[in-house]
């Protein structure tokens, strides 16, 4: 077909250009999960690779930024593909659809084991452009997208809309969000848990809502602790992030999930490098609810938004 032919003169231009040389000055002794070489069409289709092959410095940022995250979602995958005959991965807030294209290509060329990802946005010319881009990477069998918010999403609707009819509303068993800003993360979140998914993966981004909340609060005190942190802006932002991250890591636990804060990828690549790595385990936790308790109570008492969205939740699974 015309699209393989594209690929396979594509893919010789790539080989032509990743001499050992110049893969030794990109990767040095990393290990990462995908070659340019190996992957060339797809990182084409991502806007990574030049039509000579080559790459810009910003494009080399956000392909160790993908490739990175993805290798820390790597163990995880591979178990779901031990479980389940199709691993269906739901892209929260997909965006450009970096990530949404990596996890397929992986399904596919790394791991071949069947896939369903479904990308969503809503943004409805990102939409219109991912579409385009499934193709070019060869994808198209695997990789959809639908417009929607993250918090009104019907997804038993979505999925019918991008794979086809269904009698009932599908399994979810990997839900992910990279660099969904703000509540939106929250929300991201929230889905995942309510749809049971068995892993939830998050790169937060512009945390905004405690640290608004944090400079709205009343004094508790003329000797509480956090007023010099809180009265300051940027020290109010800084610890606000890393306090939302914990508050999301426990109410996460909370809600039945095994969480691992890490890094993703260096700070010299984004300044917004913490990965939410979550893997459903068990029942709820009220240990790791009270922890949750006991920090907001701590910090002034405003809480996040997925503390509402969890306690909606719960309200709506009791019995009448």
């Amino acid at each position: 077909s015309k699209r393989d032919g594209w690929a396979a003169g594509f893919t010789k231009r790539v080989q032509a250009h990743w001499t050992p040389e110049r893969t030794r000055s990109l990767l040095g002794d990393k290990k990462l999960l995908l070659h340019p070489v190996e992957a060339g069409p797809l990182l084409r289709s991502l806007g990574l690779l030049k039509g000579d092959g080559s790459m810009s410095p910003q494009s080399v940022r956000k392909y160790m930024q993908i490739s990175h995250m993805v290798g820390l979602l790597e163990p995880l995958l591979l178990d779901l593909t031990r479980s389940y005959d199709v691993v269906r991965v739901l892209d929260a807030g997909c965006g450009r659809s970096y990530l949404a294209l990596l996890i397929a290509w992986c399904f596919e060329n790394r791991y071949r084991h069947p896939v369903q990802v479904l990308g969503v946005d809503r943004n409805r010319d990102l939409i219109e452009t991912c579409r385009r881009r499934a193709p070019q990477a060869g994808l198209d069998n695997s990789l959809r997208f639908e417009h929607g918010t993250i918090d009104r999403l019907d997804v038993a609707r979505a999925w019918a809309q991008a794979f086809g009819a269904r009698e009932e509303a599908p399994q979810i068993h990997v839900l992910v969000a990279l660099h969904a800003c703000d509540t939106a993360t929250d929300d991201a979140l929230g889905l995942g848990i309510s749809l049971e998914a068995r892993m939830i993966a998050t790169a937060p981004c512009c945390h905004a809502e405690l640290a608004r909340k944090w400079r709205d609060l009343e004094p508790a005190s003329a000797a509480d602790p956090w007023e010099p942190i809180r009265r300051a802006p940027h020290l109010r932002r800084e610890a606000a992030a890393t306090v939302t991250d914990a508050m999301r890591t426990l109410l996460l636990r909370s809600a039945g999930y095994d969480v691992t804060p890490m890094e993703f990828v260096p700070s010299e690549h984004t300044p917004k490098n913490t990965l939410l790595r979550a893997m459903r385990r068990g029942g709820p936790s009220a240990e790791a609810w009270q922890e949750y308790t006991e920090l907001r109570q701590a910090l002034g008492g405003p809480g996040i938004r997925l503390e509402e969205l969890l306690s909606e939740l719960n309200e709506s699974r009791r019995p009448s």
